[in-house]
């Protein structure tokens, strides 16, 4: 389930780097109109050095475009148009663009800023802006500031942007924080549906699909692995002599067993009923008779109660791998019939019965601190 879980994380994330990538290419794409038509439109008003800057942020921008096509690394794009925009926002506010207007171009970065980059990404960013801002409204005399603003414009500026500024957090934190909630109920819900609410193990259709996963890894890499089907005996004598909660209890009692047993790299499951079964990657036939044989022993020597009275639990299994059968359906049908020839012959054992299962430790898998 861990490893299922990171997967689903790993979409998540790419999922969200694929939705910024085509954010950023759309933005790429009308930053380069604008600013082609913006200097078209200067250079038509008269102001022939304005227009060629803002065709070299174009170039830029185009260039950035162009980088992005030839090496698809989105962190990369989003960066270089970040410093694009922010160079260029730099030279509006020395400059004042036509007419001193240039600073209102600013009020489009921080929406920008808190979209691409996050929260404290951003501000940091965003304060660094409005510190070069202030710099040049209060000292208009630097080599490079060749614009001069009015004490109006600058105190509505500056209210106006931190105004836009508080809001666009607050939108983006109510936004990254609905769609964490959002992630948090969708993974609650598919671990719900591949989990046995009882016992807190994963459920059939769990099981089934790693079962398909893990017999494609043995078709294209060779990984072998077996798989155990554990039932637990005279079952129904449990429910009717000490009712159906004491037989709830056993279950759970029996998986805890199973899980503090079990590797972090198999997978127990309830399979149906009383019925268990365990996914052993990388487990021979012989290593998953020792698991099960340890298992059959942990259970026999455990405590089961229930108010007061000691519940007789025991277990059979029948063991199977993947090299001695064609399919996942013929593995299953050789363990259910090896379950079966346990249970016949007097169950609490594990069947195939091998002499060697319980006397050579080495063949037993190692079990995870």
């Amino acid at each position: 389930m861990t490893e299922l879980t990171k997967l689903q994380d790993d979409n998540t994330q790419r999922d969200e780097e694929n939705r910024v990538a085509r954010v950023l290419a759309w933005l790429s794409a009308m930053a380069l109109l604008f600013l082609v038509g913006i200097g078209v439109k200067s250079w038509l008003s008269g102001h022939p050095t304005h227009a060629l800057v803002l065709w070299g942020f174009a170039l830029l921008v185009g260039l950035n475009i162009l980088l992005f096509l030839w090496t698809r690394n989105s962190r990369q794009h989003k960066g270089g148009l970040i410093l694009v925009v922010a160079g260029l926002f730099a030279y509006l506010f020395a400059s004042g663009g036509e007419s001193n207007t240039g600073p209102l171009w600013f009020y489009v970065f921080p929406p920008l800023l808190f979209y691409l980059t996050g929260l404290q990404l951003g501000t940091l960013l965003l304060l660094s802006c409005l510190l070069f801002a202030t710099i040049v409204f209060q000292f208009p005399g630097l080599p490079f500031v060749s614009a001069e603003y009015t004490l109006d414009f600058k105190v509505r500026f500056f209210a106006t942007i931190a105004f836009e500024s508080i809001f666009c957090y607050v939108l983006e934190y109510s936004r990254l924080k609905a769609r964490s909630e959002l992630m948090a109920l969708a993974l609650s819900h598919e671990r719900a549906a591949r989990t046995d609410e009882l016992t807190g193990l994963a459920n059939r259709r769990d099981m089934h699909q790693r079962l398909l996963a893990e017999h494609s890894r043995y078709q294209r890499s060779g990984h072998h692995f077996s798989i155990a089907l554990i039932d637990l005996d005279w079952f129904k004598r449990i429910n009717d002599e000490f009712g159906h909660d004491a037989g709830d209890i056993a279950l759970q009692r029996f998986a805890r067993l199973l899980q503090k047993l079990v590797r972090q790299t198999d997978l127990a499951a309830r399979w149906g009923g009383e019925e268990f079964l365990v996914l052993l990657p990388d487990t021979s036939l012989l290593q998953a008779l020792s698991l099960a044989e340890r298992l059959r022993a942990e259970v026999t020597q455990a405590d089961f109660h229930f108010r007061g009275r000691a519940l007789p639990v025991t277990i059979s299994a029948g063991v199977g791998s993947i090299t001695q059968a064609d399919s996942i359906n013929q593995l299953l049908q050789q363990v259910d019939a090896q379950l079966y020839s346990a249970k016949a012959n007097g169950r609490n054992q594990i069947a195939p019965r091998v002499r060697s299962q319980v006397s050579d430790p080495d063949s037993r898998p190692p079990q995870d601190a």
